[in-house]
Order: C-alpha cells, then sequence, then structure tokens
C-alpha cells in the first residue's frame, strides 16, 4: 500500500514540475468583461494565444496578456533545461473568478440614490503542454 501511494506522488510531482500557475488577484475589471476575452484563449497555443491578446481591443486583454507572460516565466524558472520555443505549451485552464465589490452611491432624481457596484475579479491561468493528439495535429499542419 505504501508503495502505491509513493508512485501516485511521484507522478503527481512529475506533472506538476510540467505546469506553471500565475494568478491576478483584485483586477480592477468587472468578471464578465475579463470572461470574454479569456475564453479566446482557452486550450490555445501559446504564441497564438499572445497574439490574439496582443491584438484584441479589449481592456481585459492587456491585462490577461501580461499575465501569460508571467505564467511562461513561471515554467521557465521552473523547468531551467528546457527550451521554449522546443516544447509546445498551451494555456491549459483559465478561471476568472469574482473579487470583491466597492459599493458607491450616485445622486438620483428627487432625493434619491442609487447604489454602483464597482466589481472587480480574480484569474488564474494554468500553463502546460499540449496534449499528444494536439501536438501531432500542430506539426502536421506547420509543415
Amino acid at each position: 500500500m505504501g508503495a502505491r501511494k509513493r508512485e501516485r506522488a511521484e507522478r503527481l510531482k512529475a506533472e506538476k514540475r510540467v505546469t506553471a500557475i500565475a494568478s491576478l488577484k483584485e483586477c480592477p475589471t468587472s468578471p464578465r468583461k475579463m470572461r470574454l476575452v479569456a475564453d479566446l484563449i482557452r486550450g490555445v497555443e501559446i504564441n497564438k494565444a499572445l497574439g490574439i491578446l496582443h491584438f484584441s481591443k479589449q481592456d481585459a486583454s492587456n491585462r490577461l496578456e501580461k499575465l501569460l507572460r508571467s505564467a511562461i516565466a513561471n515554467w521557465e524558472a521552473k523547468n531551467e533545461g528546457a527550451r521554449l520555443e522546443e516544447t509546445p505549451l498551451c494555456v491549459k485552464t483559465i478561471t476568472v473568478d469574482g473579487g470583491r465589490q466597492l459599493k458607491r452611491i450616485m445622486p438620483a432624481p428627487q432625493g434619491r440614490a442609487h447604489r454602483i457596484r464597482k466589481r472587480s475579479n480574480h484569474v488564474t491561468i494554468i500553463v502546460d503542454r499540449m496534449p499528444e493528439k494536439v501536438e501531432k495535429q500542430v506539426k502536421v499542419a506547420a509543415e
């Protein structure tokens, strides 16, 4: 029983060595606007994802591009011997969660007040190697 647990632990360590995580907390953009941009790059190869974010008009794309570059740098720090050009990486998962809301009051007609919610979000990106099936398709398409 102990040998099985050790094997499983070693396998999980090897999987974690290949993945890299970057997170952005309390980003002052509404989660819905951030999710629209995050959906564009989910499951995409990193060079293509950087291109999509760089040429996107949304303000959220600038923040996500910086976060993706941070995740790539984290991967390079974990895998010192591996070359980024030789390893096909993709955005494995990207999650956008709601952060705290700042509640403000806006004056309204006839002495009333309307509540304004200034939303924020938390974004987490996980960069990992591309699955072998997709990797073969990308190589065939490049040739």
